[in-house]
């Protein structure tokens, strides 16, 4: 097939992450060759002069240093056979460059005499004669990416100016990735090691060179990354504190935004334009991470959002706003670098390692995600730690406690519950169970109906479709339902909500109560009720079997809570730990104690069973619910027809006995299998679940004892599975699937709060509703 011609006209991304991990670094220790005008890249395939590039150059945290544009004055190709040795690459002159990146490129060029100070890009010097260095591996370009991504030099931290790095390749994200946001990589995709630098030419040829200094750990953060809100917390002293920002504030909204002049915004500047510019605003973005665009669950969530959600290059769930396309490992990252930011400036000291809690019933895809995101936001995940867990570690750390606890965790988007036997230092989980489609943002959309309700019965017609309108009746129903947590009255107001038929401004104000509010979300209290009950029942316990009944988030400030479980659990829940601060300083204490003789010994449970998919549908259980982590377990499986050479098993996480209502999570191929006849050739599959509940899965041929390759892939798509297990097609949407808010509609919604639907098993359900 002939190879596409490239438009001349469309620049070239050319991207290039240098093995640096801080700007200074990047300064004192940068070896390409730079000057005022521009720089040479040393590779392979040079671009010829005239292309048009769009430069984008970061370090190994994705922090971006140099970004801008620029054009290739002149190329230099490899040197042939037999001719004299050259520096193959390409000279970039400057076009356009950030005002950021022009000042970083004055500090590289300050103090390196008069060619450096030039306006054209320098040329190397020769190269000194040695054998070649052999190119390493190259990675894959990004489909769709414009232009061959060329073959970047990127030399190692201390190679001395002017001798060649060896050649690697820098993979082009893809179009229309947003400058300052790191490219996500594959999990399965492995760094290149940067080469050694060459010895001094001083130095014998037989002396080592000394080892580098041990670098210091620095401080260990915990990081409770939030649906709502997001909080961050150390230890020091030995006793956890929560980091506060610049302003003061202890929490960090978990919103990121564009504004009019295409800055991006994070944390509260981003929430402040949310009213004003609600499509450039990402919120919310946590209960979509780590899921398939094509699972039920996010395509019930289209609609639900005011930016969109789109596919994106591995098929995953991603967000378009401000016109471009992100990763919700990207979002999830901005966050917690706005996080890490914060507790930097806090103590003082770079800060380089976290914890970072998720739902109890987050599956493997959704915690391969936030440790993703963590890695993009330049932090080293030493732990994925369940929020129950982290609450009830902040609960009862240092007070020798002997009791078996409840942590009900009624947070922005979730709820988790979770039974813990705490004796001493020992935090096991016994059993725990959630729903990730019920927090308080479902609490905050019953009001907001009412509110629309009593405005159409005073106005006679419902609110226009406006985004902006119906956000700021959003932000009313959260602010009147915050007050009523406290008083017995509160007034939703919003003065020149929109204009009448005649043209005339009117407003909404509505007078609530708390009896009027109860009535409306009482039926979500009992929903949180039932889980607790299907907790401690798949344990056979009871409610005389619990010591204490812990409350985490922020809604279970809301005194209905309270009285329900009293009444429900027969005991007063404790209310000795910050709802919203805890499960931050439960992560800080696990991450301060993981590395002192007398630790936590935390040992936490799988929220939902994991097994494989047989033929009709069924599955076949690999881990059932609740076990105790971490755990491996092996199955044998043989081929189904002769000449059989490769063998593939679909990976599903629920409860159910049914494939069709579980999550999928991936295809294990086995391949390098021999051509036998079927039934021969048996294969021991082992999956292993970590502390942290994330699977892997090794293979093994039993007849060779040879481990086969093989890889966990997660492109399959809802049909070609339903083909591969013979599954009927899906009659109804999936239940559970709720949407995170309401969408701006015409038609009155119902004066009552709807019935509530029964709570289906965790995540929206694969192929349909369980019957």
């Amino acid at each position: 097939m002939p190879q596409e011609r490239r438009d001349p006209r469309v620049p070239v991304l050319l991207r290039i992450r240098l093995a640096y991990g801080s700007v200074d670094e990047f300064v004192d220790r940068f070896a390409l060759n730079v000057s005022r005008g521009g720089l040479f890249v040393r590779t392979l395939e040079p671009q010829p002069p005239g292309t048009p590039l769009r430069l984008d150059v970061v370090l190994e945290s994705g922090d971006q240093v140099i970004h801008g544009s620029g054009v290739v004055r002149w190329s230099t190709p490899p040197s042939a056979p037999g001719e004299p040795a050259r520096v193959p690459g390409m000279g970039i002159k400057f076009v356009d460059l950030s005002p950021e990146s022009r000042a970083l490129v004055d500090r590289l060029v300050a103090g390196r005499g008069g060619a450096a100070q030039s306006d054209e890009p320098p040329r190397p010097a020769a190269p000194p004669a040695r054998p070649p260095a052999a190119p390493a591996p190259a990675a894959a370009r990004s489909p769709g990416a414009p232009g061959p991504a060329p073959r970047v030099a990127a030399p190692p931290p201390g190679r001395p100016p002017g001798v060649p790095a060896p050649v690697t390749r820098a993979a082009a994200p893809p179009p229309g990735h947003p400058p300052g946001v790191p490219a996500v990589r594959p999990a399965s995709a492995a760094a290149p090691s940067p080469a050694p630098a060459p010895p001094s030419p001083t130095s014998p040829p037989s002396a080592a060179s000394p080892a580098p200094p041990a670098k210091a750990r620095g401080p260990v953060i915990g990081i409770d990354l939030g649906t709502t809100n997001s909080c961050v917390a150390v230890v020091r002293g030995g006793k956890p504190e929560v980091l506060a920002s610049r302003q003061g504030y202890r929490t960090l909204p978990s919103v990121v935004a564009y504004d009019a002049q295409g800055r991006l915004l994070v944390a509260h500047a981003a929430k402040a334009q949310m009213v004003v510019n609600p499509r450039n605003t990402v919120y919310g973005s946590k209960r979509l991470v780590g899921r398939p665009f094509a699972s039920p669950t996010v395509q019930a969530c289209r609609d639900r959002f005011h930016y969109e959600i789109v596919p994106g290059p591995d098929g995953a769930a991603a967000v378009r706003f401000a016109g471009r396309d992100f990763s919700l490992q990207q979002i999830a990252a901005l966050i917690l670098r706005e996080m890490r930011e914060t507790a930097a400036q806090a103590l003082g000291a770079p800060v380089e390692h976290a914890v970072i809690t998720v739902p109890a019933y987050y599956n493997d895809h959704q915690r391969n995600a936030v440790r993703e995101a963590g890695r993009l936001a330049g932090l080293a995940v030493d732990r994925i730690v369940n929020e129950p867990t982290a609450a009830a570690l902040a609960f009862g750390f240092g007070k020798g406690l002997d009791k078996r606890v409840l942590v009900y965790d009624l947070g922005g988007g979730t709820f988790d519950a979770s039974v813990l036997e705490i004796q001493g230092d020992v935090y096991e989980v016994i059993s725990t169970g959630g729903d990730t489609f019920l927090g308080g943002v479902d609490f905050d959309a019953q009001l907001l109906d009412h509110l629309v309700w009593r405005f159409m019965e005073e106005h006679g017609f419902a609110p226009p479709e406006d985004r902006v309108v119906w956000q700021r009746i959003r932000d009313a129903a959260e602010e009147t339902k915050v007050a009523l947590s406290t008083r017995e009255v509160a007034v939703a107001q919003v003065p020149y909500l929109c204009k009448d038929r005649g043209g005339k401004d009117v407003g909404l104000e509505v007078t609530v109560t708390r009896a009027e509010l109860e009535a409306l979300t009482e039926r979500l209290v009992d929903r949180t009720l039932e889980v607790c009950r299907e907790v401690l029942g798949a344990k056979g316990l009871g409610p005389g079997d619990v010591d204490e009944v812990l409350l985490v988030g922020g809604q279970s400030r809301m005194p209905l809570v309270w009285r329900k479980i009293q009444e429900a659990l027969g005991r007063e829940p404790n209310r000795s730990v910050h709802p919203d601060e805890a499960v931050a300083l439960g992560a800080a204490l696990l991450a301060d104690s993981a590395h002192r003789i007398d630790s936590v010994v935390l040992i936490d449970a799988l929220a939902m069973g994991i097994g494989v998919g047989l033929p009709g549908g069924r599955m076949a259980p690999v881990f059932p619910r609740n076990t105790r982590l971490p755990a491996k377990k092996a199955h044998e499986h043989s081929t189904t027809r002769d000449g059989q050479t490769e063998l593939e098993l679909q990976v599903f996480q629920g409860d159910s006995v049914k494939a069709s209502e579980c999550e999928y999570l991936g295809t294990v191929r086995v391949e390098g299998l021999p051509a036998r006849p079927r039934g021969e050739v048996r294969v021991a599959v082992e999956f292993a679940l970590g502390a942290e509940g994330i699977l892997t899965v090794t293979a093994r041929d039993l007849a060779t004892g040879q481990v086969t390759a093989m890889q966990l892939a997660t492109l399959d798509t809802p049909e070609s599975l339903r083909q591969k297990l013979d599954l009927p097609e899906p009659q109804t949407a999936p239940r559970g699937a709720r949407p995170l808010e309401r969408a701006p509609h015409p038609r009155p919604p119902a004066p009552a709060p709807p019935a509530a639907t029964p709570r289906q098993g965790l995540f929206g359900r694969m192929f349909g509703s369980r019957k």
